[in-house]
C-alpha cells in the first residue's frame, strides 16, 4: 500500500465531559473502498468518536487526518464540505415538509431571482433515488412515511453529499430484510467508488457479512481491530463486554396466571390501523407481537394505549371492561407504553436523567409543591436498580447511550407500577449486554404478575423470552404460535410465524 494507506486516521483520541472521560486514548484507521464495523457496547463510546470526527464535539486530545493530512471540523456542515456525511441513528428530520426539502435543506438550488429552484430540487432528487433504486416519492410529506422509507431517505441525503466519507449509525434498526439487502447493495456500490464506510450496529450477523474490518470499543478505549473474516460472534462479543456470554438470554422462571387483559375484535378508528384483533394477556406473560414493516404492530400498541382513536371492540382488565379512549385513561388502567422511537416519543433530550425518570408518575409528588425529596429517590432507584450508566441524576439525557436512555425510559413507567407494558422495540439500537440486561427486567416483571406485551422485529428475540407470539398481518391477527416444549429452537416456527406474517398482504 501507499505511504497513505488509510482515507481516515484518528489517533489517542480523548474527550471528557463533567464525571465521565467518554474517549480514552480510543483509535479508528480506515481504509478507502471499506466497510469498517464499529462496535461495542451502549456507552463504549462510539457515537462520541464519531461526533468528534463530524465536528458535533471537540476532541481534547488526539489527531485526526484524513489522506494523511490533520483535519478538525468545527461543525457537520465543515465536515459535510469536506467529504463527511454521517446517518444518525435517531432521525432528525423537519415531519412537516416534503421529502426533496428534507434531502436538500440548507442547501436549496435556486434560480437566478435568487428563489428556490423546486423543479431542479425534484429532479436532482429523482437521480439520486433512482441510482440508490429506492421507490419514494420526492413531493410526498416526510413524517407520512414508515420509518424504514424515512431511514433511506436519510442515507440517499448522505450519499447526495458526494462523501468520501459515510458514517452509518444502526442503519438498520427499522429495516425489514429486503431493505437491508437493498441497503447492502448500496453499500457495495459506494465502496466499488472508494467510498469508505464507517459501520455502527450492534447485529453480529451483519456485521460478519457486510464488513472488511472491525474496530470494537470498551469504556471509551479501542480494544481491537481485526479483519472481519477472523471474528465470530463469540469473539466480538468477548471483546465487547471483557466476559463470556453463553447465554443470549436469561432463564425463563416466569408463572402464567389468570387472564389480565381481554381484548375483543378490537380495530382503531382512523387508517392505517388494526382490524377486528382479539387475543388474551395473561398474568406473568410476555406476549410477543411479530409480522413484516406495515403489519400494523405499532398501531396495534399504540390503540390499545389510547394514543390513536378507537374504532370498535371492546377490552376488560380482570373482568372489568374499560375504554382506554385517552392515554391518561389508560395510565389509570395500569397501562404502559414504551414507544418505537425514543428521540421522536420518547426522551425529552434537553431535560435532565431526573426529569426524564419521574415525569409519568408527576402527580405522586406532591401538589401544589413537587417533593424534590421523593423525586430523587425515585430517580436514584431507577439508575441504580435499572443499572444507568450516567454520571449524574442532573445529566441531559441526551447525552447517555441509546441503551442507557431506553433504561432510563423504561424505570420512568416502572415508577407508575403498570400492569400492563406494551413495549416497541424495546431493544432497538442496543448492544447485547444492555439487550440481557432489558431481557431481565421484562422477566422479572412477568415473574412478579404483570401483563407485557412486545413488539419486536427480531425474531430471536421474541423466541427467546416471549410466551406466545401473536402474528399480525395488514392490520389483522393472522395467528398466535404457542409456546411449546422447543419453543425457539426449530426453524420450522419461524418458518410458521414468516408465513402469517405474509397471509394477508
Amino acid at each position: 500500500m501507499s505511504e497513505n494507506q488509510y482515507l481516515l486516521e484518528m489517533l489517542d483520541i480523548d474527550k471528557q465531559f463533567p464525571g465521565v472521560k467518554a474517549l480514552n486514548h480510543a483509535k479508528l484507521q480506515l481504509r478507502p473502498g471499506t466497510v469498517h464495523a464499529l462496535m461495542g457496547e451502549n456507552g463504549a463510546g462510539k457515537s462520541t468518536l464519531m461526533k468528534c470526527l463530524f465536528g458535533i464535539y471537540t476532541k481534547d486530545g488526539g489527531t485526526i487526518s484524513m489522506d494523511g493530512k490533520p483535519v478538525a471540523f468545527t461543525s457537520p456542515r465543515d465536515a459535510l464540505d469536506n467529504g463527511v456525511a454521517m446517518v444518525h441513528q435517531e432521525l432528525n428530520q423537519v415531519l412537516r415538509r416534503n421529502v426533496m426539502e428534507n434531502v436538500w435543506l440548507g442547501r436549496f438550488p435556486t434560480t437566478k431571482f435568487g428563489t428556490i429552484d423546486t423543479k431542479k430540487m425534484y429532479s436532482d432528487t429523482k437521480a439520486v433515488f433512482e441510482k440508490l433504486e429506492i421507490d419514494v416519492d420526492p413531493k410526498q410529506i416526510i413524517g407520512e412515511l414508515s420509518v424504514s422509507k424515512r431511514q433511506m431517505v436519510e442515507i440517499a441525503k448522505a450519499v447526495s453529499y458526494n462523501a468520501r466519507i459515510l458514517v452509518l449509525d444502526e442503519p438498520t434498526s427499522s429495516l425489514t430484510e429486503d431493505e437491508v439487502d437493498h441497503l447492502f447493495r448500496i453499500m457495495n456500490q459506494l465502496t466499488a467508488e472508494g467510498v469508505g464506510i464507517i459501520y455502527i450496529s450492534h447485529k453480529m450477523d451483519e456485521i460478519l457479512r457486510i464488513s472488511n474490518d472491525v474496530t470494537i470499543m470498551r469504556d471509551g478505549q479501542w480494544i481491537a481491530t481485526k479483519d472481519a473474516s477472523e471474528l465470530t460472534k463469540a469473539e466480538i462479543i468477548r471483546l465487547m463486554v471483557g466476559r463470556e456470554m453463553n447465554n443470549q438470554f436469561p432463564p425463563k422462571n416466569n408463572q402464567i396466571g389468570d387472564v389480565l387483559l381481554d381484548v375483543k375484535d378490537f380495530s382503531g378508528k382512523y387508517e392505517p390501523t388494526c382490524h377486528n384483533v382479539s387475543f388474551q394477556l395473561h398474568a406473568g406473560e410476555v406476549l410477543g407481537v411479530a409480522g413484516l414493516v406495515g403489519s400494523r404492530r405499532t398501531e396495534l400498541l399504540n390503540t390499545l394505549f389510547g394514543y390513536y382513536t378507537k374504532g370498535g371492540g371492546s377490552l376488560e382488565m380482570r373482568g372489568k371492561p374499560i375504554n382506554n379512549v385517552t392515554t391518561a385513561e389508560a395510565r389509570k388502567n395500569g397501562f404502559a407504553l414504551i414507544t418505537e422511537e425514543r428521540r421522536a416519543t420518547g426522551i425529552f433530550a434537553e431535560n435532565s436523567i431526573l426529569f426524564n425518570s419521574i415525569i409519568a408518575n408527576v402527580d405522586n409528588y406532591g401538589k401544589p409543591v413537587l417533593s424534590n425529596k421523593k423525586m430523587d429517590k425515585d430517580t436514584d432507584w431507577v439508575i441504580d436498580s435499572i443499572k444507568v450508566k450516567t454520571p449524574s441524576k442532573k445529566t441531559h439525557i441526551k447525552s447517555l447511550s441509546g441503551g442507557n436512555q431506553q433504561k432510563v425510559i423504561i424505570g420512568r413507567w416502572l415508577l407508575t407500577q403498570p400492569d400492563v407494558l406494551l413495549l416497541d422495540e424495546p431493544t432497538r439500537g442496543i448492544d447485547v449486554g444492555a439487550k440481557y440486561e432489558i431481557y431481565q427486567l421484562i422477566l422479572n416483571l412477568a415473574e412478579q404478575g404483570k401483563g407485557v406485551m412486545m413488539v419486536s422485529s427480531e425474531m430471536p428475540e421474541l423466541l427467546g423470552i416471549c410466551d406466545r407470539i401473536l402474528v399480525m398481518s395488514n392490520g389483522r391477527l393472522a395467528g398466535i404460535v404457542e409456546r411449546g416444549k422447543d419453543f425457539g429452537d426449530i426453524p420450522g416456527e419461524q418458518e410458521t410465524i414468516m408465513a402469517l406474517a405474509a397471509k394477508y398482504v
